[in-house]
């Protein structure tokens, strides 16, 4: 399997929670492009995060982000 459209754009989402503090999440707001606030509503869904427009990261989410980084920092050192 690869990493269809969808998961991107949730990869990204996830990227975009703030990593220096577990008290700082983040607002999807209605306005944002369609495929964010899909992406928002599907980590709500798998319980990656607490609310389905944003909210924080869930214990899975946090895990999931540190993840998410060291792919990202391998990917783009090269």
């Amino acid at each position: 399997m690869v990493f269809n459209q969808e998961l991107v754009h949730e990869l990204n989402l996830i990227l975009t929670f703030p990593d220096k503090s577990l008290m700082q999440g983040i607002k999807i707001h209605h306005d944002a492009q369609p495929e964010v606030i899909e992406a928002a509503k599907r980590l709500y869904a798998k319980k990656i995060t607490s609310q389905a427009d944003g909210g924080y990261l869930t214990d899975l989410g946090l895990e999931l982000a540190e993840h998410a980084q060291i792919i990202k920092s391998a990917l783009t050192s090269a």
